[in-house]
């Protein structure tokens, strides 16, 4: 089947290339409606991701938080018009050991394999979990970075040890707010308290206990675990005031992405006994975790409306182009595009 795929060939240029698409009996077709750009998407589309990277992976189609809806499925699992969301992670391999998101041999949407600025894509069932029916697209689209902050979590509960008084969280943008708000429904007596560096941003976290400009941060205020979710060269100065202020023996979970190396304070780190837990990208497990999560909790899912930032319908690869650029500017929440081309 010939499917139409718009592809990233170089920084700030899309073209559309004709794919001839292989079904089998286990193949599902989704017909993208709703996607949510993300900063490694906008690194590839500004060309900040570095040139042997973008050598190496480009051509290649954007974006992997997404929802789409389903054509066809050949397994009969899903019904056709039925809302999913597609996983991006896609793992050729099994383990007992190593979790899908960490496989070498996996494969990811958008980093080095197709994303989903497609007219359909080509998947399989167990790469997809079906939106609740009152959910509305343009938060379901961003479900991928939500379940990003359900598998941090889980790997903070498995390795931490008792201590879960306060909560730490180091950055104002979407991943700090999404990992806050998960962290106050699953430790509801736990004190959560951000730290950013803008004081607009930091207004939309009212249901945290308290909030802190990273400059002004009481030198006495002591924390139990903690979660850096800053990214880039700013993680290295998150990183040491975490050290600074964190409990003996506590857990920092890093989760923000850096182009660059950074340095770590690890006379302190052995000095305190931390443990430090690289957390990166979800599997199934989390995305399933997530629905279920938002299922329960329809607080936090009215909350996660506030994160629909910018939203526009694009017919054309030059709307694309107007609406990336529109998201360079855009200060607060997430960027959904309707997906109509």
């Amino acid at each position: 089947m010939i499917n139409q795929v718009v592809r990233l060939t170089a920084p700030r240029q899309f073209e559309t290339f004709m794919i001839d698409e292989k079904i089998t009996d286990n193949t599902t077709i989704v017909r993208p409606r709703f996607l949510s750009i993300c900063h490694a998407d906008q690194r590839y589309y500004t060309g900040t991701r570095g040139k042997e990277a973008l050598k190496k992976k480009l051509p290649m189609a954007l974006i992997h938080e997404g929802v789409a809806e389903v054509v066809k499925d050949y397994t009969g699992t899903y019904k056709t018009g039925e809302r999913v969301i597609v996983i991006p992670n896609t793992p050729q391999e099994n383990s007992h050991t190593i979790h899908e998101n960490y496989l070498p041999s996996s494969k990811f949407r958008s980093s080095g394999f197709d994303g989903l600025m497609q007219e359909y894509v080509f998947t399989s069932p167990d790469r997809l979990v079906a939106v609740p029916d009152d959910m509305p697209s343009v938060v379901a689209a961003y479900i991928e970075l939500i379940s990003v902050s359900m598998h941090s979590i889980s790997r903070m509960i498995k390795r931490m040890n008792d201590d879960t008084d306060v909560f730490g969280v180091w950055g104002d943008g979407n991943l700090g707010f999404i990992t806050s708000l998960l962290l106050k429904r699953h430790f509801p007596e736990a004190k959560i308290v951000v730290f950013g560096k803008n004081e607009n941003k930091l207004q939309y976290f009212s249901f945290a206990h308290k909030t802190y400009q990273i400059d002004a941060i009481p030198a006495d205020l002591k924390i139990s675990q903690a979660f850096e979710c800053v990214g880039g060269m700013g993680s290295q100065d998150a990183i040491d005031q975490i050290i600074d202020h964190i409990k003996p023996e506590g857990t920092i979970a890093l989760m923000g992405v850096s182009e660059q190396y950074v340095e770590i304070n690890t006379r302190m780190v052995l000095e305190r006994g931390l443990t430090l837990i690289g957390s990166s990208r979800s599997g199934r497990e989390d995305f399933v975790k997530t629905v279920n999560f938002l299922n329960e909790h329809p607080g936090a899912r009215n909350r996660l409306k506030s994160l629909v930032g910018i939203t526009e319908k694009v017919d054309t690869i030059e709307d694309v182009h107007e609406f990336f650029e529109k998201e360079l500017q855009n200060t607060w929440g997430k960027a959904v595009m309707e997906w109509n081309l």
